[in-house]
């Protein structure tokens, strides 16, 4: 049972995008996925509740404020949403359960200098070497210098370059009724599923 994990330190980067729609698209594979939200303010949760009953089916992962059980049998796919700043007892409990982790990373320096503090101190973990790590960019423009900040930044970390997702509103539209890209007509979203193929191919393997 793969344990996927979303995490970044830093707020406000996509990582309720980026959970809820490897939800969705292990649902769309046909998998029973648990969807997890350790951060306060609950999106991945929320968002739950919105999603429609003809929807397919994602259930709730239920967790403690203070400690994280394994999921309950039948579940094949879990994701875990998790908050900014993670750290201590959660940090450790978080990364003992996860199998792979994604970074979304926006092209700030902010957050890029944010992002690789994060990442040496998961490096650090005695985990580490059996975690895969993945790296995806979130909302980049490539016509941007700020995009290119984060190309150099990206290339030097010794991690898989997952994919950059560009800013659009198909995401906050479809969260805003509890769905994903992989909930609609393809040739509605057809840009951005194009841009989830290797993290869907990594996700997989």
């Amino acid at each position: 049972m793969p344990v996927v994990v979303v995490a970044n330190p830093k707020g406000g980067v996509g990582k309720s995008t980026m959970a809820t729609n490897i939800a969705g698209y292990f649902a769309s594979r046909g998998h029973s996925v648990m969807l997890g939200d350790a951060d306060r303010q609950q999106s991945s949760r929320l968002w739950l509740g919105l999603r429609p009953a003809g929807a397919r089916a994602i259930a709730t992962w239920e967790l403690g404020p203070e400690h994280i059980v394994k999921p309950p049998r039948g579940t094949s796919h879990v994701v875990l949403d998790t908050p900014a700043g993670m750290h201590g007892k959660l940090f450790t409990e978080v990364l003992r359960l996860a199998d792979k982790v994604i970074v979304p990373l926006q092209p700030s320096v902010f957050d890029i200098f944010a992002t690789r503090s994060f990442l040496d101190q998961m490096a650090e973990h005695r985990k580490a070497t059996q975690l895969q790590v993945g790296i995806v960019g979130m909302r980049v423009d490539e016509r941007t210098i700020a995009a290119d900040k984060l190309h150099e930044f990206v290339d030097n970390l010794g991690l898989p370059v997952l994919g950059y997702l560009r800013q659009t509103q198909n995401y906050i539209q479809l969260a805003a009724r509890g769905l994903t890209l992989f909930d609609v007509a393809p040739g509605r979203v057809e840009r951005d599923l194009e841009q989830w193929k290797s993290i869907c191919r990594w996700l997989d393997r």
